[in-house]
């Protein structure tokens, strides 16, 4: 077997699907199957169960795909750390983060990294889940993820950032837009705008609700905060998000934001392979974003 093999049964695992592989390596779908199958010869077992919607691996090829992704990001995160080396102050930092969380949390700190290391490049990579970027990290395809920390996960190194206190959005004319605070039974059977149920934030305010006895309906569902803030500002609906300093002030001037003060805050921060082997370019920008986050107002 190969490493282009184990890559390719790697990413064929986390797609799901042998053509979206071949779209992705810009070959041929054969050319993905054979890797897989030159594996399945030498292991004397099958690796991936074929499905009308795609592909599943078996309980060996998840086996090979645990080894795959601790070995190949090891490798990886070597291999960057050995061209940073050769480029001397040269180099590249690679983060990956939601689609949202550069405005509210880096937009300050990347000017003055780039002001500190001009010649360095910033790799920006959105995903659509902390747990998707936690599978970016632990693959070896990024260096930093910034998310929304949860349970501790295992091989993977998270160092909390800022606490991000939960608030109500609502707009102006909201009759609940005059209230200095939202209780939990304010939220009783409210019709809510909701995060996707996979995600971390999502999963600790659906908790949060059930052990208050609380059920609100989320009749509408978005893919970040941001979007949430919209529709709530413009009267459709509440949202229970985390209170963000870019959401207060003259910007939204039809816009509530009440707290919540029972709902435990949400924690945002850095998750890594490991900190003692992160290179001196990853570590200084991740730093640089804590100072910044330090920096901002306190929320409301």
């Amino acid at each position: 077997m190969t490493i282009d093999d184990l890559r390719v049964f790697a990413a064929v695992c986390r797609a799901g699907s042998l053509s979206a592989v071949a779209r992705e390596l810009h070959c041929t779908q054969s050319a993905v199957s054979q890797h897989v199958k030159r594996l399945e010869r030498e292991l004397g077992l099958s690796l991936i169960e074929r499905h009308p919607r795609g592909v599943v691996p078996t309980e060996a090829g998840r086996l090979l795909q645990a080894a795959v992704a601790t070995g190949l990001g090891g490798i990886d995160h070597a291999l960057h750390r050995i061209a940073e080396l050769g480029r001397g102050e040269g180099g590249s930092v690679r983060i990956t983060t939601g689609a949202t969380s550069i405005r509210h949390f880096m937009s300050a700190a990347v000017v003055a990294f780039r002001r500190r290391f001009p010649q360095v490049s910033l790799e920006f990579q959105t995903e659509v889940s902390s747990r998707s970027c936690l599978e970016a990290v632990t693959a070896g395809r990024v260096d930093l993820a910034w998310i929304t920390l949860g349970t501790p996960v295992r091989g993977i190194g998270q160092r909390p950032v800022v606490e991000l206190p939960w608030v109500l959005a609502v707009a102006a004319g909201d009759p609940l837009a005059a209230r200095a605070r939202i209780a939990p039974a304010d939220l009783q059977d409210a019709r809510l705008i909701g995060l996707p149920q996979n995600s971390v934030a999502r999963s600790q305010l659906d908790a949060w609700l059930g052990a208050s006895g609380i059920r609100p309906v989320f009749d509408t569902s978005v893919a970040d905060w941001d979007t949430a803030i919209l529709l709530a500002e413009l009267g459709l609906g509440h949202a229970v998000v985390p209170a963000l300093p870019q959401w207060q002030g003259p910007g939204h001037p039809d816009l509530r934001l009440l707290p919540l003060p029972d709902l435990p805050a949400l924690t945002a921060g850095w998750a890594v392979r490991d900190w003692d082997s992160l290179g001196p370019l990853a570590r200084a920008f991740a730093d640089t974003v804590a100072a910044h986050c330090a920096d901002e107002p306190a929320a409301p």
